[in-house]
C-alpha cells in the first residue's frame, strides 16, 4: 500500500477491502457496457464480476484520486497446478484518467506484488489488438508470444509474457552476483586455513 505520483496528482494504490467491491463492480460494469479490453458480453453480472474479478484473485488493488475510484488491477494464477507459478494479471482505468499514468502505476505495482506472491512471471491471455496499453507492456518488458485470430467480434488479440525474476522489490538490497560468489570464495579459503591451523 501506498501513495504515488502520478504526474502531480497523488493516487493511492492499496489492497482492496469488501466496502470497495461495490464500487469496483460498478465501474468495472462500466468498462464492460462501453466493449474497452475485455470479452464478458454486458450487460455484466454481480456473479460474473464476483466470480471473474474477486473469487479466483491472489490480490486486488484499487486506485484511488481524493476518495474516488480511479482503476483496479487483479492477480489471479494463469495455470492450475504446476504451472500455478505463472501469474495473470488484468487492470482497468476509468475513462476521466487514461492517459495520465495511472495504469502504469498499476501494471508496475502488480508486478511486485505478483513477486512478493511468489509468481515467477505473468502473462496476459486476452490483450486487444487495438488496446493502447500494448506499447507499454512492451516497455515493462512484456514480450509478445502468441497471437489469437478473430478473438473478440473480428478483432486479433496478443498474448503477451514476461519473466519476474528481474523485480525488485521494495526494500530489497540489490547484490551484485561476483561480488557475492568472490565472497564465497574467500570464506571457504579462511575455512581451509583454520582447518589447516588445527591439524
Amino acid at each position: 500500500m501506498g501513495t504515488t505520483t502520478v504526474g502531480t496528482v497523488p493516487v493511492e494504490i492499496r489492497p482492496a477491502a469488501v466496502d470497495d467491491h461495490d464500487e469496483l463492480f460498478t465501474a468495472f460494469s462500466h468498462i464492460v457496457g462501453a466493449r474497452e479490453g475485455f470479452p464478458q458480453q454486458p450487460p455484466l453480472t454481480r456473479e460474473d464480476f464476483d466470480d471473474y474479478w474477486i473469487r479466483p484473485a491472489a490480490a486486488v488493488s484499487v486506485a484511488r484520486f481524493g476518495g474516488y475510484l480511479i482503476g483496479a488491477s487483479y492477480i489471479k494464477p494463469n495455470f492450475v497446478g504446476r504451472a500455478a507459478h505463472i501469474a495473470n494479471a488484468g487492470y482497468f482505468v476509468s475513462a476521466p484518467y487514461r492517459g495520465t499514468g495511472v495504469g502504469r502505476s498499476l501494471v508496475e505495482h502488480s508486478l511486485r506484488e505478483a513477486r512478493c506472491l511468489g509468481f515467477d512471471a505473468m502473462m496476459f491471455n486476452l490483450v486487444f489488438e487495438s488496446n493502447p496499453a500494448r506499447a507499454m507492456y512492451r516497455q515493462l518488458g512484456f514480450d509478445e508470444v502468441g497471437r489469437i485470430p478473430g478473438a473478440v467480434d473480428g478483432e486479433d488479440a496478443v498474448i503477451y509474457w514476461r519473466s519476474l525474476e528481474d523485480v525488485v522489490l521494495e526494500g530489497a538490497v540489490l547484490v551484485d552476483a561476483s561480488l557475492e560468489d568472490a565472497a564465497l570464495e574467500d570464506a571457504a579459503l579462511e575455512d581451509a586455513a583454520l582447518e589447516d591451523a588445527a591439524q
